[in-house]
């Protein structure tokens, strides 16, 4: 009621009303929803393509990927190779164990073949003939050493008893020299102990008597086969 005399009273006074200020409504701009949101995932990409080695020198970065390509091929190279050794180490030690696997063993029983032959030396020749016990045991003692010998045999093991030829000092042992022997000089004159080897690889080497003198030296034989 008041307001409306107010009003009245003004305009009967002649006092007009203030007018709304324009620039006012100019100034109040409307609030966005996107302001101080982050940045669009586009502007960001295009931030992160401006700092991307491909956009700043494609040429380098592919020279630069082909060296790593490169170094990664040479070391996948290098451990094929690698491989491939340790592959073939391990089946040549494989093979040796199977081809000289008895080696050990087999000196060990070269004891037992060189008692044989002792016991069978020790019999004297006119006592060998007969049908007494030691012409007996005598028997059983020769079966039992072919039946070594047969068991050598199929190891690939061999006996080495060398008399008559040339001294070599990688399967012979020299015990001593035989002067005026009917062998020429150099030659194996005696065999005091014999050797053994399994397949190409020496188990004992034959202990030997070499003859020393003015024998005829062995004469070399020439192949005439065509």
């Amino acid at each position: 009621m008041n307001t409306q005399s107010d009003q009245n009273e003004k305009q009967e006074n002649g006092t007009p009303e203030p007018a709304a200020d324009p620039g006012n409504a100019s100034d109040e701009q409307p609030v966005s929803a996107n302001d101080g949101a982050a940045p669009e995932p586009a502007a960001e990409a295009a931030a992160e393509g401006e700092e991307s080695p491909w956009m700043l020198d494609p040429v380098d970065r592919i020279a630069e990927l082909e060296e790593e390509l490169a170094g990664v091929k040479d070391q996948f190279l290098r451990f094929m190779a690698e491989a491939e050794n340790v592959r073939k180490r391990s089946e040549r030690q494989l093979a040796e164990a199977h081809k000289y696997g008895v080696a050990n063993f087999a000196r060990a029983v070269l004891t037992v073949a060189d008692d044989l032959s002792r016991a069978l030396a020790a019999v004297p020749e006119d006592q060998r003939n007969g049908d007494g016990l030691l012409q007996t045991l005598l028997g059983g003692v020769e079966a039992v050493e072919r039946e070594l010998v047969r068991a050598f045999e199929a190891h690939n093991i061999e006996r080495i008893d060398p008399v008559g030829e040339p001294f070599d000092p990688n399967f012979h042992e020299a015990m001593y020299e035989v002067p005026d022997s009917e062998y020429p000089n150099g030659t194996v004159a005696q065999v005091v102990q014999p050797g053994y080897r399994l397949h190409d690889r020496l188990l004992r080497p034959a202990r030997v008597g070499v003859a020393k003198g003015d024998g005829a030296a062995p004469q070399a034989h020439v192949d005439t086969t065509v």
